[in-house]
C-alpha cells in the first residue's frame, strides 16, 4: 500500500499541486519495485527490469503529443499526450501497436513535454490531456509531468478505469476531469475482447471513486453486436448508481487492429443498434454529452 502524505488542517496553506505531484512522483517511482498500479496486481520489480502483464519498464515513452479536436467538445482544443503501452489487450484498439507496446514511440521527458504543453495553452488549447495506451502504468512519469505544469492548468485524465486503489491515492487532486472508459457491460465480453478478468468490479469501483474526487465523464464506445450485452447494462448501472454523471456515447467504431478476430466486430454499428442505444439513454434519463 502506498501512503500519500496530506497536509494537516489548520497548520499552514496546503502545498500547490505541482509540489504535491513532485512528492507523489517519487512515491510512485519507489512503488515500481513491487508494481501494483493497475488491477492486475502483478507485484513485479520494474526498477530491476522485470515486467508484468503490461510489459512496461520503469521509464515511460510516448507515441503522440499534439493538439487534438476529436474528443468531447467541452474539453477542446486539448493538448493530448499519449503514452505507450497498456494493461488491457482490446482487440478493437484504434491505436493498436502503439497502445499495446510500451517501447513504441520516443522517450518521455517530463520537463520538456510540460514546456510543449504550456506553449499549446498559450496558443489556444484549453486543456491538457494524458492518455495512452493507459497512463496509469506510467504514474511516476505522469506525476513528474504534472509537477512541471502550472497549477492553474486544467488537466484531463483519460483512462480505461482499470487502476488500483494505490494508483487512485496518488492521483487524488491531480486532475480536474476524469474521462473514463466503461467498455464492457459484462465480464465475459471483457475477457474475450480485452483479456481482462474481474472487469466490472474494478471499473465500477474506480468510477464511484472518480465521481467523488473530480469531475467525471464516462465514455462508452458502442460496438456492433454489443448494444444489448454491453451498452444496456452499462447504461442501467450508470442511471442507478451515478445519476446525472456526464456520459459520452461514442458511435464512431471501426474495425481496427485485431477486431476482425471477432465476427461481430468486422463491420460498423448498424443503424438499428445506434437508434436503440440513444433511445435507451433517453429512456433512462442519462446526461449525454457530445
Amino acid at each position: 500500500m502506498i501512503t500519500v502524505t496530506t497536509p494537516q488542517p489548520g497548520v499552514s496553506a496546503p502545498p500547490s499541486r505541482p509540489a504535491r505531484a513532485g512528492e507523489r512522483a517519487r512515491q510512485a517511482r519507489a512503488s515500481l519495485a513491487e508494481c501494483r498500479l493497475c488491477a492486475h496486481d502483478c507485484g513485479v520489480n520494474r526498477l530491476a527490469g522485470a515486467t508484468g502483464l503490461c510489459r512496461a519498464g520503469a521509464e515511460p515513452r510516448f507515441f503522440s503529443a499534439q493538439v487534438e479536436v476529436a474528443d468531447e467538445l467541452e474539453l477542446l482544443p486539448t493538448f493530448a499526450v499519449a503514452l505507450s503501452g497498456c494493461d488491457l489487450r482490446c482487440d478493437f484498439c484504434i491505436t493498436g501497436e502503439s497502445s499495446w507496446n510500451p517501447r513504441a514511440g520516443a522517450g518521455f521527458g517530463a520537463a520538456a513535454m510540460a514546456a510543449r504543453a504550456v506553449a499549446a495553452l498559450r496558443a489556444g488549447a484549453r486543456t491538457i490531456m494524458i492518455l495512452g495506451g493507459e497512463p496509469t502504468i506510467h504514474l511516476p512519469g505522469v506525476l513528474d509531468f504534472v509537477a512541471h505544469l502550472p497549477g492553474s492548468a486544467r488537466l484531463i485524465w483519460k483512462t480505461n478505469a482499470h487502476g488500483s486503489a494505490s494508483a487512485r491515492e496518488l492521483l487524488d487532486g491531480m486532475f480536474e476531469v476524469w474521462l473514463a472508459d466503461f467498455k464492457f457491460g459484462n465480464d465475459a465480453c471483457a475477457r474475450r475482447l480485452a483479456k481482462v478478468p474481474d472487469y466490472l468490479r474494478v471499473v465500477r469501483e474506480n468510477l464511484r471513486w472518480a465521481d467523488g474526487h473530480s469531475e467525471l465523464i464516462v465514455r462508452h464506445l458502442l460496438m456492433p453486436g454489443h448494444a444489448d450485452c454491453c451498452w444496456r447494462p452499462v447504461a442501467v448501472w450508470l442511471a442507478e448508481n451515478l445519476p446525472g454523471v456526464k456520459v459520452s456515447l461514442r458511435t464512431g467504431y471501426w474495425p481496427g487492429w485485431h477486431a476482425r478476430r471477432h465476427a461481430e466486430l468486422r463491420g460498423t454499428v448498424p443503424a438499428a443498434e445506434n437508434d436503440f442505444a440513444f433511445g435507451l439513454a433517453r429512456e433512462l434519463g442519462l446526461n449525454l454529452i457530445v
